[in-house]
């Protein structure tokens, strides 16, 4: 590594909000995510007039940004492209999508009540940028999951009336995630009947779930709701 030979005597600077210091950075653990979030700070600052954004065109043809995320996993343009999704996400930055001649333009703000106000305005139509409108994003209507008795058919075996019933009992006491996880559960280890998916439902409610979840949490009811229940024996308080 090419060590530095110091600041020299002459030299411009770039303005960084005190917040920045604060409360962003302690949270910023990837470092990818750091320096691109000081290269559009620093391109933002560079910019004139109104209203002040960097594009993903700008940003990849930054050599000393995409020259210091060599050697991260993944390619430099995947890397940028990940920690501008995390910016974004984390709230440093507001990205929207825009269309500049038939083509897709990715481009940031810095996320300052007036920015957002620009943001809303550019999404509105009330403002457009030389060259690029607003560009909205496709509606993806959600696909339907199929209910717990479809999906127990389709992943347990037979739906019989006694089993449809003991299902009907489950929606009572479990959230409806936790049947749906449970019948995956009892697939994911070979185990084809229903009384395994009850045992992990009840095993869940007494220990509860990897993600931390309790059955008393999972639904904000009666406190004695479980208790009352079918599997109230299984259930602590």
């Amino acid at each position: 590594m090419k060590e530095f030979q110091g600041f020299p005597a002459r030299m411009d600077f770039t303005s960084i909000p005190n917040v920045f210091f604060s409360s962003l950075l302690p949270r910023i653990t990837d470092m990818a995510e750091l320096k691109t979030t000081l290269h559009v700070m620093a391109a933002l600052y560079r910019k004139k007039g109104h209203p002040r954004c960097v594009s993903y065109g700008e940003l990849l043809g930054n050599a000393g940004l995409m020259d210091s995320l060599q050697g991260v996993e993944g390619t430099p343009e995947e890397v940028l492209r990940s920690a501008l999704k995390m910016a974004a996400e984390r709230g440093t930055l507001v990205h929207l999508t825009l269309d500049k001649d038939g083509t897709s333009e990715d481009v940031y703000f810095l996320n300052t009540a007036s920015d957002r106000q620009t943001v809303a305005k550019i999404e509105s139509g009330e403002l457009k940028l030389k060259g690029l409108t607003f560009k909205e994003q496709a509606y993806v209507e959600p696909e339907e999951q199929p209910n717990i008795f479809e999906l127990y058919e389709d992943n347990i075996g037979m739906l019989t009336p006694m089993i449809a019933d003991e299902l009907r009992d489950a929606e009572k006491v479990y959230p409806e995630n936790w049947i749906r996880d449970a019948i995956k559960e009892a697939v994911k280890q070979g185990k084809h009947k229903w009384s395994v998916v009850s045992a992990i439902l009840q095993r869940w409610s007494v220990e509860g779930r990897s993600d931390g979840t309790y059955q008393r949490d999972s639904k904000k009811t009666d406190p004695d709701r479980f208790i009352k229940g079918k599997y109230g024996h299984m259930v602590r308080r």
